[in-house]
């Protein structure tokens, strides 16, 4: 741990995007993992607040991805729920994601990312890392359930669809009531998606 006063400004200067600030509290003896009072890093401050810029220095300075908040956030799972593609993409270059851990749902990155119609970030995280396309979180849900009945059935959550299968997802797997990604999308009246579930084998 590195002393109070340097933890709380490297701390505030990742929240505020000031790359020199952060390199002062880090040459200052800040603890580059140094958690505030709801236990967020610098790096998991920057990821909240859209901070690319200094999430980068952290990631290049060293800071643990991994480390989770109260809320069991993590910069990596924060990361992927709010859409931070080139952050992601830094951590992944850093190579020391842990896959293993979960947010508060018990989901991992790329569940909210699929929710929430983040495109390029679902890609990357299809492509790039070893994360588990076909994880069910604690709500018994998968990245492809959450796509078909979470998203609004537009483009950007058809063409997820089109990237889970594509690598893999399991189109059949269901809810804990038996619903498949079909069921639901006919539910909604998702026609398109409604068409590529079934082109991928999806009853």
């Amino acid at each position: 741990m590195g002393s109070a006063s340097a933890d709380e400004a490297l701390l505030a200067a990742a929240g505020s995007g000031d790359v020199a600030a952060i390199d002062r509290a880090l040459t200052g003896g800040a603890a580059i993992d140094a958690q505030d009072p709801q236990r967020r890093t610098a790096l998991l401050v920057a990821v909240a607040y859209d901070r690319t810029d200094a999430a980068l220095r952290l990631i290049q300075a060293g800071a643990n991805v991994n480390v989770q908040a109260k809320n069991h956030d993590s910069a990596w799972l924060l990361a992927g729920a709010l859409g931070r593609t080139a952050i992601l993409a830094a951590m992944l270059d850093q190579g020391r994601v842990d896959y293993a851990k979960r947010n508060r749902f018990g989901g991992n990155a790329l569940i909210p990312a699929c929710e929430r119609g983040h495109v390029e970030t679902v890609r990357l995280l299809l492509e790039r890392s070893k994360i588990d396309v076909n994880h069910i979180n604690n709500l018994g849900w998968t990245a492809l359930l959450e796509a078909v009945f979470l998203g609004n059935g537009g483009e950007r959550h058809q063409e997820i669809i089109r990237l889970l299968l594509k690598h893999k997802a399991d189109v059949n797997l269901a809810d804990r009531d038996g619903k498949t990604p079909l069921w639901h999308a006919k539910k909604h009246g998702y026609a398109a998606i409604v068409t590529i579930l079934e082109a991928a084998g999806g009853r």
